[in-house]
């Protein structure tokens, strides 16, 4: 076991498979030499070569491209997008092919990529460098989009995705990469501040995609979140001191939905947190789930916190996020029901 942030759980994840499976490739914008931006990627092409490790061009069409035409020729490639929000260039890439592949080629081809991209805000990104577009590619069959909250997390669903034979967008919360984000703030103290780590296995372990975690066991109300906004609602829970039971979905699709199901039932309150924004985010599925499974148990309308419905809004990003205080209106609004 080895003390780290969720950066260094991605590089030691990313290590252990270049290791073990020399069908792993892993590339991207200035991944090679340099490292990533964040430094996910430091050290790994000096220990692997050029070959395995390299720098693509600015083309993110280029890259997934690329990354689909390794997979089907039987290679793992890890394709890395330098901030979420320079995703879209490549989205037909992976809905129009990525995608359709294992379906439209009756089995006989798949595509094995894993797409990891930095997602959200609070290092004051701005407009572009900020955005959490998760629920467009949870609209997409044949994706899978995992979000992991903590280091631990982190390697052990990278592991679970570079091995899955299916493409797996795996979006980073960057607001928590140097350390679990504590959550019991509505500003920002300095844009890197180091909150406390996590022990992490140093070798190889897995975490199954589609299984979510109990963040905090409760019995008053569930709350459902993942990313950042596990930790924002971990504090919002302690400083309403209502007895929340928080749901660290973790991968977005496939959905964990029988632990849900089994918390919404025994608490009969459903409270939704995500930093996206609310139109047709995805706390709106989570909340057509909960009230078509759990609909007769429910005890309070289902509420959801979010971002706004705006671009995002960088002079203001912290009264945009969800914070503990407006988490904690909504479970004393569900609690009132």
């Amino acid at each position: 076991m080895s003390t780290m942030n969720m950066i260094q759980a991605i590089n030691s994840a990313l290590d252990v498979m270049l290791g073990r499976d020399d069908n792993v490739v892993v590339f991207g914008e200035d991944v090679g030499y340099f490292g990533g931006v964040f430094r996910a990627t430091a050290g790994l092409q000096k220990k692997y070569g050029k070959t395995r490790v390299f720098d693509t061009p600015i083309a993110e069409g280029g890259i997934l491209g690329t990354a689909i035409g390794m997979g089907v020729y039987g290679l793992r490639p890890v394709a890395e997008i330098q901030f979420a929000d320079y995703i879209y260039p490549a989205f037909d890439q992976l809905v129009s092919e990525a995608a359709r592949l294992r379906y439209r080629s009756g089995g006989e081809f798949w595509a094995p990529i894993t797409v990891r991209a930095p997602c959200g805000g609070g290092i004051f990104g701005g407009q572009t460098h900020s955005q959490s577009p998760e629920g467009v590619f949870t609209h997409v069959c044949g994706l899978k989009t995992v979000i992991p909250s903590n280091p631990y997390d982190a390697k052990g669903l990278l592991i679970a995705a570079i091995e899955d034979d299916d493409p797996v967008i795996f979006f980073e919360p960057k607001r928590i990469y140097n350390g679990p984000f504590d959550g019991h703030h509505d500003r920002p103290l300095q844009p890197w501040s180091k909150f406390p780590q996590s022990e992490v296995p140093d070798g190889y372990y897995r975490i199954e995609l589609g299984k979510a975690a109990v963040a905090r066991p409760g019995s008053a109300v569930t709350v459902l979140a993942y990313g950042t906004m596990v930790h924002v609602c971990l504090a919002a829970v302690e400083e309403t001191g209502i007895d929340g039971e928080v749901i660290d979905l973790r991968t977005l699709v496939p959905i964990d939905l029988d632990t849900i199901v089994e918390s919404v039932k025994k608490t009969g309150r459903c409270v939704i947190v995500h930093e996206a924004t609310r139109t047709s985010g995805f706390g709106a599925e989570l909340s057509a789930l909960v009230q078509e499974n759990c609909f007769y148990h429910l005890e309070a309308p289902i509420e959801r916190v979010t971002g706004w419905d705006t671009p995002y809004p960088h002079a203001f990003e912290w009264q945009y996020f969800p914070g503990p205080a407006r988490v904690g209106r909504a479970l004393k609004k569900v609690m009132e029901g």
